[in-house]
């Protein structure tokens, strides 16, 4: 089922810092179910654009249109950082916290939150202080934190870049678990594996631009730009 949240139509995104455009024009439609995976060489603006479209950077040009009213738009969304911030509290506590903000019971926001802790496999950890987890275990945090609202689009900042091989199974089984659910996932990452297990779509970024935005099966068989064939071959571009 299509959420109501979707289409989003991006159009002419711009990003400037200090006078310097870092990013765009962006023009881009966010549609259907399913993962899109960001990628790009290191500075291509793939973090940026995620920020700016979850409204954590102020664009200074172009536009966003959400089908609904953008407060509403943004309260169904969530955000996973690549270095999540913990809360000084427990994981129990850390994962009930969005549930609390939105004004429901301690004793409710508790119970669904260690049910979904016991789901990304967190359910011997739920009263241990969230400081002292792995990398992994902080992940799967965090991963939890963003989907105890139920969210219909997850935006993802490279959840795996610090992470083992067997952390990084663990993270993509619960990204397609949501996919699956039928949270519509936009993620950066820098590996190309992962991208080629995980994206339905992939958005192709370089200098700011977005090189082009194809059908996985379409781009990892004939990327359409000379920057993504590139990128692919594994050559170093500017």
């Amino acid at each position: 089922m299509v959420s109501a949240l979707l289409p989003v139509e991006v159009e002419g995104l711009m990003l400037r810092r200090g006078g310097r455009a870092i990013l765009g024009p962006v023009s881009a439609r966010i549609e259907g179910a399913g993962i899109t995976i960001v990628m790009g060489p290191n500075g291509a603006g793939k973090s940026s654009l995620l920020r700016a479209l979850h409204g954590l950077e102020r664009i200074s040009a172009g536009t966003i249109r959400w089908p609904l009213p953008e407060p509403e738009a943004r309260q169904r969304q969530a955000f996973v950082f690549q270095q999540p911030t913990l809360l000084r509290r427990s994981v129990l506590d850390n994962i009930a916290y969005p549930l609390r903000l939105r004004g429901q019971s301690q004793a409710e926001a508790r119970a669904r939150a260690e049910a979904l802790a016991r789901e990304v496999g967190l359910g011997a950890h739920l009263s241990r202080p969230a400081q002292v987890l792995s990398g992994g275990e902080r992940q799967k945090l965090a991963l939890a934190r963003a989907m105890i609202l139920s969210p219909d689009l997850l935006f993802l900042d490279e959840p795996c870049a610090n992470l083992d091989p067997h952390a990084t199974r663990d993270i993509e089984a619960l990204l397609m678990a949501a996919r699956d659910r039928g949270t519509r996932l936009i993620m950066a990452t820098h590996d190309l594996g992962q991208a080629r297990r995980l994206a339905d779509e992939v958005w192709f970024l370089h200098q700011g631009r977005l090189c082009e935005a194809t059908p996985a099966h379409e781009f990892f068989t004939r990327a359409r730009s000379a920057e993504a064939q590139a990128h692919l071959r594994g050559d170093l571009i500017p």
